[in-house]
């Protein structure tokens, strides 16, 4: 057993991890370990855009995690990907770039002690990490280390998603993450110069030329190691299993959890940090009494509706051997080509209903009939949306399965468990026919595959949720910021109870927001550096932001 002392110990060099571990090294006098669990991210299937389904579908560079069996989703054990390898999930997601809506801040502003998380407070901190490829402005960042950029939109499908939309009496927007994120348009993505652009990428890499930082892979975290007098535990290190080797860390100033909406959670309960009738009952000692750990569990569910296409042009084509080879060398010499896409380059938010104040559903277009991670590639020239609900009212929780660190945790998403999930979700299905079914797909619309012809009542479309709807893989929430008695942080992510322990990345969101999770996490550890290191908040915004005219009487 060794020891050694680090200023600040990360868990976990995902989204979150990467960016503090880039931010805290700006100071020389810091010295930062990061600890990740997984190995590094050299594998071509991590940096070649289209081939993120590889990464995505096995547990080489993944946590690979399951569900219980989901009581509304017909007892189906759902898949949990999480990222094991340096960049997290930023390593091994669709590399969709969304910041989700102004209005999703300003309701985490609403709650007592985050008043400084609002639209206004966060907006300069997405900026801060940015760099778009189009250029910068009043929403858009010009000099950050995240590369963005736009799809091109060359496969006369993505034309035809948004004309469609249009067609169908939604508005185009020119940038979902700027003024407007209501209606159909192009997508962003974390791509540059046609590799995929992670926090390893953007942060770690480059702080790792600092000697103030030492990051360690394949190194398991599996319990903070805390210390009592008369006040209250005290954060002082970690315990790491590395091979065979047990190692306790101590960091002078703070533990910083960083693991993820699933493993942040177990790692707490792990270290005796939780609810106290559950770790008793696994012979773990109560260290905090704090009930909400776990709990709160929210992801986004989808599904795809997919019609057959009567012109040969979609990504079918690509799937053959001879030309899956021909795009990678494409890629491999030019970083160009189909290579150098994730196909998701149209999407949008709608809102299902009159009276809703801002788009809770969403649009992934993809020019093929495909699930997300691979795993069940059509046979035939397709098109799909992906469609779901922004703000599910189910919720589930993350509890330990036993008190070994090796154990994966136990995971219940709830997914359909109130009739308000399954009302938006009919909603997208029947709003996405009838996109479908507008003039712009004429010439391609071959006859509907998923859902068929045939599924048409609320009892028929739940039935068809319950069999074939996924993970949209945004788990969150589950360590919320707040100063009830379920919260688990406070609105500087310091863990209540317990001093100087913090948790930083999207399990300290007090609720989702409206779109996927991986810029919101940047965002939110790009303004929790600065809240760490004592230094003032950027300036807040006066970007205005848009809200429908008439969304309490018109649904479009």
């Amino acid at each position: 057993m060794a020891t050694e002392n680090f200023d600040y110990i990360i868990v976990g060099a995902g989204s979150a991890g990467c960016v503090l571990a880039n931010r805290l090294t700006e100071d020389p006098n810091v010295t930062v370990l990061v600890l990740e669990a997984g190995p590094g991210d050299r594998s071509i299937f991590i940096h070649m855009p289209s081939a993120f389904a590889y990464p995505l579908a096995n547990d080489k560079f993944n946590w690979f995690y399951h569900s219980e069996p989901e009581p509304f989703m017909n007892q189906r054990a759902m898949y949990c990907p999480r990222g094991r390898v340096l960049g997290g999930s930023s390593s091994i997601n669709g590399m969709v770039y969304i910041r989700g809506h102004a209005l999703d801040y300003d309701g985490w502003a609403s709650h007592a002690g985050l008043e400084h998380w609002s639209y206004a407070d966060c907006l300069p901190y997405f900026r801060k990490a940015e760099t778009r490829a189009k250029g910068g402005d009043a929403y858009r960042g010009n000099d950050g280390p995240l590369h963005v950029s736009t799809g091109a939109c060359k496969n006369p499908l993505y034309t035809a998603f948004i004309q469609a939309g249009q067609q169908a009496g939604y508005a185009y927007t020119e940038d979902m993450n700027g003024f407007r994120q209501e209606g159909l348009g192009p997508m962003d993505m974390t791509v540059h110069k046609g590799r995929r652009w992670s926090t390893a990428m953007a942060y770690l890499r480059p702080a790792m030329q600092r000697p103030n930082l030492h990051v360690r892979t394949r190194a398991l975290v599996t319990r903070v190691v805390t210390e009592s007098s008369n006040k209250a535990p005290k954060a002082v290190g970690v315990e790491v299993v590395n091979g065979s080797t047990l190692d306790v860390l101590r960091a002078n100033r703070e533990v910083i959890l960083c693991g993820g909406a699933i493993n942040s959670p177990q790692i707490l309960q792990l270290s005796g940090i939780g609810n106290p009738d559950e770790l008793r009952s696994l012979g773990l000692p109560v260290v905090a009494a704090l009930p909400g750990v776990g709990e709160n569990l929210q992801d986004h569910l989808e599904t795809y509706v997919q019609y057959a296409c009567k012109e040969p042009i979609t990504l079918y084509s690509a799937m053959n051997p001879w030309a899956k080879l021909k795009i990678g060398v494409e890629w491999m010499l030019k970083g160009t080509g189909l290579g150098a896409t994730n196909h998701f380059e149209s999407g949008g938010f709608i809102r299902s209903d009159a009276g809703v104040k801002h788009p809770d559903l969403q649009y992934h277009f993809l020019p093929m009939a495909i699930s997300y991670d691979g795993s069940a590639p059509a046979s035939f020239h397709g098109f799909q949306a992906h469609v779901g609900p922004m703000r599910p009212t189910s919720k589930g929780f993350v509890k330990l399965k036993s008190a070994n660190p090796k154990d994966a945790p136990r995971i219940l998403f709830n997914y359909m468990g109130t009739e308000q999930d399954r009302k938006e979700m009919r909603a997208g299905v029947r709003l996405t026919r009838e996109i479908f079914e507008q003039a712009a797909f004429d010439r391609f619309r071959g006859e509907a595959v998923s859902p068929t012809a045939k599924v048409q009542t609320d009892d028929e479309i739940d039935a068809h949720i319950r069999e074939h709807a996924e993970s949209a893989l945004h788990p969150s929430c589950t360590c919320r910021m707040g100063t009830d008695d379920m919260a688990v942080t406070d609105g500087s992510g310091r863990v209540h109870g317990v001093s100087n322990l913090r948790v930083v990345d999207a399990s300290i969101m007090p609720d989702v927001v409206s779109g996927n999770l991986n810029a919101p996490t940047i965002m939110l550890a790009e303004k929790m550096a600065d809240i760490i290191l004592g230094r003032p908040s950027l300036p807040r915004s006066d970007a205005p932001f848009f809200v429908h005219p008439a969304y309490q009487t018109a649904q479009r």
